[in-house]
């Protein structure tokens, strides 16, 4: 599985992530730039350039039409993924941390971050997307203050009217956009700052990771925990792998919190364990520093991960990937 190495980025990556086909990839990072890539053959697409800051986070709508990012100088930015034409800007009093379209592609729900006296917001804008998507409305259709621990991802749950977040406690809540109240938490769904979530493609469960070195699989209803993985590192991203029953992590102890050399030192390795039985089954080596971000590919045939090294790294998973029998002689039909 010799991986392809994306040299598009001169600082550690923040997120990355598929479009639906899967044919493309998109990364942002510290650098202020937002890239495109072939996500077969690695070849660099294009840029979106124009934010001023770190890009925090991206997502694509699933026609990949739309694309929408949030950076470090206080814009959420639209643009359209064929040209590279930014469409709209939307200006906060602070850092947008997380972006997230909805199923229908309708919403955009963004969190700007708690600073200077500010709180932290959840925003929800409705896009529209008649003509070339220039003609945006300034203010958010839904706007609410969490209250407490303060939100650092989001996501749209499985009812449209209804927001998924992760805190810096490590609770993990939902939200009615409309009224903007919690609707249900779960405040020890894990020990320490969530920092990532990401959902089935049904929506009906999801996974999250932690600076408490585990990540954990929840129901998208009931907020249960479901199932727990624990590593010895602290966890910056997880992500499910489509047809398979595995979950992949990664993160990292930062280099400015090192204070004893690993055996394992230099070498950051994504991990793969299998949902169900909450084992260990693989690792893969490669980055040199934190694994900041990973994502599956949607038709589950390859991932990437993005580190605090500047590279992105695209495996295509190999043959004996596929005919592993992860229930053994079991046949799961679908």
């Amino acid at each position: 599985m010799r991986p392809i190495l994306l040299q598009g980025h001169e600082r550690s990556l923040t997120q990355i992530k598929f479009n639906s086909e899967g044919d493309l990839l998109f990364s942002c990072s510290k650098d202020h730039i937002i890239n495109v890539w072939f996500s077969h053959n690695g070849e660099r697409l294009g840029t979106y350039e124009g934010h001023n800051g770190t890009v925090w986070t991206i997502d694509v709508d699933s026609q990949s039409r739309f694309l929408v990012s949030g950076s470090a100088d206080n814009e959420l930015r639209l643009w359209n993924v064929s040209d590279g034409k930014c469409l709209y800007v939307w200006e906060f009093p602070t850092a947008v941390k997380r972006v997230a379209f909805s199923d229908d592609d309708e919403r955009v729900v963004c969190i700007t971050e708690q600073r200077m006296g500010f709180q932290g917001a959840i925003r929800v804008f409705k896009l529209n997307r008649d003509g070339d998507g220039t003609a945006q409305s300034l203010e958010p259709e839904h706007m609410f203050n969490p209250i407490g621990s303060k939100a650092t991802v989001c996501a749209f749950a499985h009812a449209p009217n209804l927001v998924l977040t992760g805190h810096e406690s490590g609770k993990v809540a939902l939200f009615d956009i409309a009224t903007g109240t919690e609707v249900l938490n779960n405040e020890r769904a894990h020990m320490d700052v969530v920092t990532d979530l990401q959902l089935s493609p049904d929506r009906s469960y999801f996974v999250t990771s932690s600076k408490d070195k585990t990540a954990r699989l929840h129901d998208t209803k009931t907020l249960r925990v479901l199932k727990t993985f624990t590593t010895e590192t602290p966890l910056n991203s997880a992500s499910l792998a489509p047809n398979k029953p595995y979950v992949l992590v990664g993160g990292g102890q930062e280099a400015m919190q090192v204070t004893t050399t690993s055996l394992r030192q230099g070498k950051f390795e994504t991990r793969f364990w299998h949902k169900v039985f909450e084992e260990e089954v693989g690792r893969v080596k490669g980055h040199f520093g934190p694994i900041n971000t990973l994502a599956v590919h949607p038709a589950g045939t390859s991932y990437a991960s993005g580190g605090e090294d500047g590279f992105v790294r695209v495996h295509h998973f190999e043959e004996s990937y596929f005919r592993a029998k992860p229930y053994g002689d079991l046949e799961i039909e679908d």
